[in-house]
């Protein structure tokens, strides 16, 4: 993949990597920020004073919108340098934490409106939007450790 000449000119024209760079971490930001921010709600850390489902509703587009641009700029990175990055154990982690964390993130999205009608969270929303920060912030940590455990990115 990486011999194709659009990935070639994507990784060694320094600027366009960059810029590339850059749109991956500002939506990682978002993408993660935002889907914190609804399972701190989840866990009455947040936001308490306003219903769960609205801000749920004012934040999902956000974060699936910074979802599509992160997968998008992030597989362009990818494919710089695919024959390195597929085969390394710490970026098979990251990947795998974040398919996780975004089925945590969907099970939680799917959740909202009816938790929203309780008196009180139910502990089982409880253990679901912990399970999805800490898949968040995992795999943050494996992506953060690519470059200092295998010396690619």
């Amino acid at each position: 993949m990486e011999h194709l000449s659009w990935v070639q000119y994507v990784g060694m024209t320094a600027w366009l990597y960059s810029s590339i760079a850059v749109v991956h971490y500002f939506t990682l930001l978002v993408l993660v920020g935002t889907s914190v921010l609804v399972d701190l709600r989840v866990l009455d850390l947040a936001a308490t004073s306003r219903p769960v489902a609205e801000v749920s509703e004012q934040i999902y587009p956000w974060m699936w919108g910074s979802f599509w641009l992160a997968i998008f700029s992030g597989f362009l990175m990818f494919t710089t340098d695919a024959g390195d990055y597929l085969p390394d154990t710490v970026f098979r982690v990251k990947m795998t934490a974040i398919l996780l964390a975004v089925i945590s993130t969907i099970l939680v999205q799917r959740g909202v409106p009816h938790w929203g009608q309780q008196p009180s969270m139910p502990v089982g929303a409880k253990v679901l939007a912990s399970i999805s920060l800490l898949l968040w912030i995992g795999s943050i940590l494996a992506g953060v450790e690519i470059a200092a455990i295998s010396g690619l990115g």
